[in-house]
């Protein structure tokens, strides 16, 4: 006698005794039979007609066709409502209680989360496997690595456990691995008809036949084209299909589908794809879960890695909360890849202890040890973890006893400890020593695990220029192209957004990093020169920076951008450096190549993937292979991530006599940037080569919580005031002289603000709300307790001392001033020349300089002052750029208030007769708004004859 005819029998026998029923428990104990299989009968008894069951709680089980009881049929109203609500995914867990009431062990059961962030979506999976006659197919959304694939596996193995399924078997498709190619993906998924396309000799099956009577899981189903997924909407809904080149036939199947995706279905998918789907699960990520069910979830994962090396596993409390908090983008997919690789350098560095593997933070990888730091940033999920962690937690191999299969698309396909073995006595067999083994091995093992879960779709999105430079850059480098081409009426190429965007980044990362201004040779100059277009283009890139991020540009870089820009037009004369990228893992080296022969145009790159169980011995022959072919007769750069390719260099040059310098730690951005700078004209391996090795990415403001030239200290950015009469012209060129300074000086946290003598103590009032003023500059001393330096001092060499105060708050808050006003060195007409010729374009400043010193003797003869060097200096280079004003039309102005107090001060008719000169000597006239300005900056002299 089966099972089910032993339980039905049962009831047959008992019903007399008990006419309300019996419940799946009571016939449980009452048979010896585990309650879930007792279950699973009593459904197929009630869907054969033989038994029915109550409504009530708990549910009771009693003979006969549901049709022979007297049931009260509900309204239309009422079932139509209730169906609706079923269908469209609202219909949760109490709603399937019907079906499951007494079944408390399934596989749900050890799922973390099950009653806390999984409760509804595991009420819905059960709704969905449970609901008559066929089923309900579900869509699951959710980020990268939430365990999307992992739930439709366990939803395979409830339905299994049930019996709902005709066929025990779990079929996976991955849309994305056809993506490309539609009439393949169509293929392989519908199956096709001998001569269906080029290439099909017979008829073949596809995968939903494969799955007939099972269930079919379609990951990535976003990328199914709209044909597909029309086909598979008409499969919903009529359950039949036809093969590729197939016009009358078509087939039957009855298959239970899930589909996942990672994008939004409502702009991802047809409508009438998504409307025939009634269930919508959509899986939390990992920084959505609770603190507890975070730790669980390493717990789990710990317990498979200790299972595997039957080990147990020690780790501090420190190392729980930066492995927790390294989940940055790739949820429990990317902790899972993170516990591997830890587990994998302990194993290693415990091969001699065959009990215990112990997890050290000192020994982390630098990035999980971020984690600790990143999760600082949270306050409350820090407090929550340290609540309910101890200092030390062990976990043991049999815990992995309690754990259901991790079938989840993201295990490796081979077993990463008998390999760590193996690779051990393979290079100690090469003669290595014991720490360059456990070197090598650590770099062979994290290169392919983020190579393996890059392939696992934990990281899906491909790479871009997005990636790897802000998008603000990217923007204002295509504005640039625009206006450029506007400006010049010249086609600037296909490469100049990826080429110049990258070009900037990687200048504001120098300044960013302190890192010096680059010299530019006088043959670069001269070979510039010959390119007068570039060179204009270039001033006006410059101009562009400085006004987009308020810094000074140095001169030097114009060079440079010249450079790039006729890059972009002409290829270097006498062949370009060769690259070679080689890094560990099956196209590690392979995707970034690709990725930069796709941003650039490159032709002069090679990958070598070096595979776990190559010698290193086998990869150096290859990489000779590699620059052979990329050799142009300039040398070739190796790329390389680390480990033995590191050391290759020197062997590959002596053997082939092509010159080759070696950088390691190669990144995707750092194989952009070797591209970008040997496309340059005149580039050499050296200077490729010297320039590469403190690159370390591009900057990006993403990763950066401040401004480039705000960064704050105690609260509020640093600033420096510049004072002039009106708070521009020689107040701005102040600030382009001091921005120079500071960038020389490598100081990037300080801003300099203009500033008007006239309403000076007010404006000085408005800055401190916002900055912490330093120190000051200009014409005058506003007092207010910071260093001053006039402007004299400033273009006889104080400048550089006065920055040097900045690296000290203490010491110069003390200073009542740092004005080294010395009247025995004199400030002579060729050095303000000096400064004029440097900071005023429209001016010749050696033919007025003896007028505009003229000028000032004039006011000290009729007027009530007598000028200090710093006086004379404010006062000269105010006129100057008076003059700029006058000639570019851009004259100043001054309120009716303001201009009503003229008359009345006592230096105005010293600056009148001043006026007189020089329209007689230059035939210019100030307007009334210069004549206010001058008179105020005479007054703050106040040095009575």
């Amino acid at each position: 006698m089966t099972r089910k005819e032993t339980i039905l029998a049962y009831i047959e026998q008992n019903q007399s005794q008990n006419k309300a029923g019996y419940t799946t428990k009571e016939i449980s104990e009452a048979l010896d039979i585990v309650r879930t299989n007792v279950s699973k009968e009593l459904n197929v008894l009630v869907r054969e007609g033989k038994l029915s069951k109550s409504n009530g709680r708990p549910v009771r089980y009693v003979l006969g066709h549901p049709s022979t009881l007297p049931v009260k049929k509900p309204a239309v109203n009422a079932e139509y409502a209730k169906r609706k609500q079923q269908i469209t995914g609202i219909f949760q867990a109490q709603a399937v209680d019907q079906y499951t009431q007494d079944i408390k062990q399934d596989v749900f059961e050890n799922m973390i989360g099950r009653n806390d962030s999984l409760k509804n979506q595991v009420g819905q999976a059960k709704a969905a496997i449970l609901y008559p006659p066929h089923g309900l197919n579900v869509l699951i959304t959710g980020p990268t690595g939430s365990g999307k694939t992992y739930f439709a596996n366990a939803m395979y193995r409830y339905a299994v456990n049930q019996g709902v399924l005709k066929k025990p078997s779990f079929t996976t498709f991955n849309c994305a691995d056809y993506a490309h190619n539609p009439q393949l993906l169509m293929s392989h998924l519908f199956g096709y008809v001998k001569g269906a396309f080029t290439g099909a000799n017979e008829d073949h099956d596809g995968l939903i036949q494969e799955a007939d009577g099972g269930m079919l899981f379609l990951d990535e189903v976003h990328r199914l084209p709209p044909e597909g997924q029309e086909m598979i909407f008409y499969f919903m809904d009529h359950g039949t299909y036809s093969k590729l080149g197939e016009t009358a036939k078509t087939h039957h199947c009855d298959v239970r589908l899930i589909c996942a995706t990672t994008e939004d279905p409502e702009s991802s998918l047809l409508k009438t794809f998504v409307r025939r789907i009634p269930i919508a699960i959509k899986m939390p990520a990992f920084n959505q879960r609770s603190a507890r069910e975070q730790v669980q979830l390493l717990k789990q994962l710990l317990a498979i890695e200790a299972g595997r090396t039957n080990k147990d596993i020690n780790l501090s409390e420190d190392v729980v909360k930066a492995l927790i908090g390294s989940v940055t983008f790739g949820n429990v997919g990317q902790l899972k890849s993170n516990v591997q690789l830890v587990c994998a350098q302990s194993f290693l560095n415990s091969m001699q202890n065959d009990a215990t593997m112990t997890i050290e933070f000192d020994k982390l990888p630098e990035n999980i040890k971020l984690g600790l730091q990143q999760l600082a940033g949270n306050r409350q999920k820090l407090n929550q973890l340290s609540r309910i962690l101890e200092p030390l937690l062990t976990i043991h191999p049999a815990d992995n006893n309690k754990i259901i299969s991790q079938n989840d698309g993201y295990e490796l396909p081979y077993n990463l400890y008998e390999i760590i073995d193996s690779k051990a006595a393979m290079l100690k067999d090469e003669g290595l020593d014991q720490e360059k083994i456990n070197n090598f091995i650590l770099t062979d093992i994290n290169v392919h695990l983020k190579s393996f879960y890059k392939e696992a779709k934990v990281t899906r999105q491909e790479n871009s220029l997005h990636e790897i430079v802000d998008q603000e850059l990217i923007q204002l480098t295509e504005e640039l192209k625009q206006a450029l081409t506007e400006k010049y009426q010249y086609d600037l190429g296909d490469n100049f957004i990826y080429a110049m965007s990258l070009h900037i980044s990687s200048f504001i990362k120098r300044i960013h990093e302190h890192k010096p201004i680059r010299a530019v040779s006088g043959d670069l100059v001269t070979m510039v020169k010959s390119y007068p277009l570039a060179l204009e283009q270039a001033e006006y890139i410059k101009t562009v920076l400085e006004h987009h991020y308020q810094m000074m540009v140095p001169e030097s870089e114009i060079y440079y951008l010249a450079v790039l820009l006729i890059s972009l037009k002409q290829a270097p004369k006498n062949g370009s450096v060769g690259i070679v990228v080689a890094a560990h893992g099956n196209s590690t080296a392979t995707s970034m190549v690709q990725v930069v022969e796709k941003l650039l145009g490159a032709q002069n790159l090679a990958s070598f993937d070096m595979s776990l169980e190559m010698s290193p011995k086998a990869a150096r022959e290859k990489i000779i292979e590699k620059v052979k072919q990329v050799n142009n007769g300039n040398g070739v750069l190796l790329l390389v991530d680390m480990g033995s390719l590191g050391s290759f260099g020197e062997q590959i040059t002596n053997e082939t006599g092509i010159e080759v310098k070696t950088i390691d730690m190669v990144t995707t951005a750092m194989v952009l940037e070797a591209a970008r700078k040997t496309a340059l004209i005149e580039s050499d391996l050296n200077t490729v080569y010297s320039e590469l090795r403190d690159f370390n990415g591009y900057y990006s403001r993403k990763n950066d919580s401040q401004p480039l030239l705000s960064r704050q200290e105690n609260g509020k950015p640093r600033a420096i005031i510049a004072i002039c009469s009106t708070g521009e012209g020689t107040a701005k060129k102040i600030k382009a002289m001091l921005d120079e300074i500071l960038i020389n000086q490598l100081i990037d946290d300080v801003v300099v603000i203009p500033l008007s003598v006239v309403g000076m103590k007010g404006r000085i009032e408005e800055i401190e709300q916002n900055y912490r003023i330093i120190a000051a500059t200009g014409i005058t001393n506003p007092n207010i307790g910071v260093p001053f330096i006039s402007l004299d001092n400033l273009f006889k060499g104080g400048g550089a001392d006065f920055i040097t105060l900045l690296d000290d708050s203490d010491t110069y808050y003390e200073q009542e001033s740092f004005n080294r006003d010395d009247d025995s060195l004199s400030m002579s007409q060729e050095t303000v020349c000096q400064y004029l010729e440097k900071y005023y374009t429209f001016i010749n400043p050696k033919k007025i300089i003896g007028i505009l010193w003229q000028y000032c003797d004039l006011i000290e003869r009729f007027g009530t002052v007598k000028f200090s060097q710093a006086g004379r200096m404010g006062l000269v280079t105010h006129l100057a750029g008076a003059i700029e004003r006058y000639l570019l039309k851009t004259p100043i102005t001054a309120t009716p208030e303001e201009m009503a107090e003229l008359e009345h001060e006592e230096n105005f008719a010293a600056v009148k007769k001043a006026d007189m000169m020089l329209k007689e000597r230059l035939n210019i006239e100030f307007a009334p708004a210069e004549v206010y300005y001058i008179v105020k900056m005479v007054d703050t002299e106040k040095v009575e004859k």
